[in-house]
C-alpha cells in the first residue's frame, strides 16, 4: 500500500512538472478542448517543441479526428515541422448527430493521445518517407493497419493506455454506433486484449 501511494505521489509530482515545462506557445488549441489537449500532451515530452494546431472541422471522411504534416513541412528537416491535428465537429450514431466535444473527456484524451502518436511516427520519418507514406495509407489497406496499430502502440508506451482503452470500449460497447465504424476499429487498430498484453510486458519489462 505505501509502496502505491508513493508511486502514486511520484506520478503526481511528474506530472505537475511536466505542467510547468509545457507553456503550450507553439500550440494551437480551441478553448472548448484545452483540458484534454493539454493531458494528451503531457504524455509527449518529445512534442513539447514541435508546432501543431488543433482545428475543428464540419466533417472527416470514416474518422473523428485526423493528424497530418503541413505541406511544408515535408521540405523540412523533423525538428522544423508542423503539424494539423483536425478533428470532426459532430460524428454520426445511429444516423442521429453528436458534437465530437460532447463524448466523456477521457474519451476524447484517447482519440487525441492516438492522434499524437501518428505524429511520433512521423517524426521518425524522412519528408521522402511521409510522401510515400501519404499514398500507401491512401491506396493499401494493409498499410493503414500498420499505421493505425503504430499510433496506438506509440499512445500505450507513452503511459496513454487507460485513455486508449476507454476510448476502444465507448466505440466497441455502445450499441449505437454504427456497426461498419465498429469493425474499421477492430481491422485496423490494436485490439483492447492487444493494449493490456502490450501493458503486461511493459510492466513485466520495468520491473524486470
Amino acid at each position: 500500500m505505501r509502496k502505491r501511494l508513493k508511486q502514486l505521489f511520484l506520478f503526481i509530482l511528474c506530472l505537475v512538472l511536466i505542467l510547468q515545462m509545457f507553456p503550450h506557445t507553439n500550440k494551437k488549441i480551441p478553448k472548448s478542448i484545452q483540458k484534454e489537449v493539454k493531458i494528451a500532451l503531457m504524455h509527449y515530452p518529445e512534442l513539447r517543441d514541435i508546432p501543431i494546431t488543433f482545428k475543428f472541422k464540419r466533417n472527416i471522411k470514416k474518422s473523428v479526428m485526423q493528424a497530418q504534416p503541413t505541406f511544408g513541412a515535408l521540405f523540412k528537416s523533423k525538428e522544423e515541422r508542423n503539424y494539423t491535428i483536425l478533428i470532426s465537429e459532430k460524428f454520426k450514431i445511429t444516423g442521429e448527430e453528436f458534437k465530437t466535444v460532447d463524448v466523456p473527456s477521457d474519451v476524447l484524451v484517447g482519440w487525441l493521445g492516438h492522434e499524437l502518436g501518428h505524429i511520433m511516427d512521423y517524426q521518425n520519418r524522412s519528408g521522402f518517407n511521409l510522401i510515400g507514406f501519404g499514398f500507401r495509407y491512401v491506396f493499401l489497406k494493409e498499410y493503414v493497419k500498420k499505421a493505425e496499430r503504430a499510433a496506438d502502440s506509440f499512445a500505450v508506451s507513452h503511459g496513454m493506455s487507460q485513455y486508449i482503452l476507454k476510448t476502444k470500449r465507448f466505440i466497441l460497447d455502445n450499441s449505437a454506433i454504427h456497426p461498419t465504424y465498429k469493425d474499421r476499429i477492430k481491422q485496423y487498430y490494436l485490439s483492447p486484449d492487444e493494449i493490456m498484453e502490450m501493458v503486461k510486458q511493459q510492466d513485466s519489462a520495468d520491473n524486470g
